[in-house]
């Protein structure tokens, strides 16, 4: 099965639902979601919050950590995914930000991604990724990190978590 579609067969054994949130990806995991059928029994929807100043308006990331960190950063990722749950009525938030190229961005290498999962009750799982090769490789990977970070988090005793 493929990872999207055992994804969405995973959040519908639960009853749950999934929104996404993306930066570097800007829709790339949306279209990979909704392109398994019956998606809609779980997909809610998303934001691409491409510009930084819309992870604040738009998902509430907060100002002071966007300052301080610049978009990419883990906890910037952690707050989109909380934020896309929250503004979408999900039950888990997926987010991605970081830097796919050509130039490093906020202190940042090409290449830096943070992944982050938000989950009933405010758990947050995480996964930070150092990705080599074109522009369109670091994004490509990225979607298949992100739906593999989700997976894992709806299988038992699997994901990372980080708190």
């Amino acid at each position: 099965m493929a990872p999207a579609a055992e994804a969405i067969t995973l959040l519908v054994e639960r009853g749950a639902t999934l929104a996404v949130a993306e930066s570097l990806t800007g829709g790339l995991i949306g279209a990979t979601i909704t392109a398994v059928p019956g998606a809609s029994k779980a997909f809610r929807g998303g934001v691409v919050s491409y510009a930084t100043d819309l992870k604040h308006a738009l998902l509430g990331v907060p100002d002071d950590l966007l300052a301080r960190e610049g978009a990419v950063d883990p906890g910037v990722a952690a707050a989109m995914a909380a934020g896309v749950a929250r503004v979408c009525a999900a039950t888990y938030g997926l987010a991605v930000t970081g830097v796919a190229g050509p130039d490093p961005q906020d202190g940042k290498p090409v290449g830096t991604v943070y992944v982050a999962v938000a989950g009933p009750g405010g758990e947050i799982w995480a996964r930070e990724l150092r990705l080599q090769g074109s522009r369109e490789r670091i994004r490509v990977k990225t979607v298949d990190e992100a739906v593999d970070l989700l997976t894992g988090v709806l299988k038992p005793n699997k994901g990372e978590h980080s708190g």
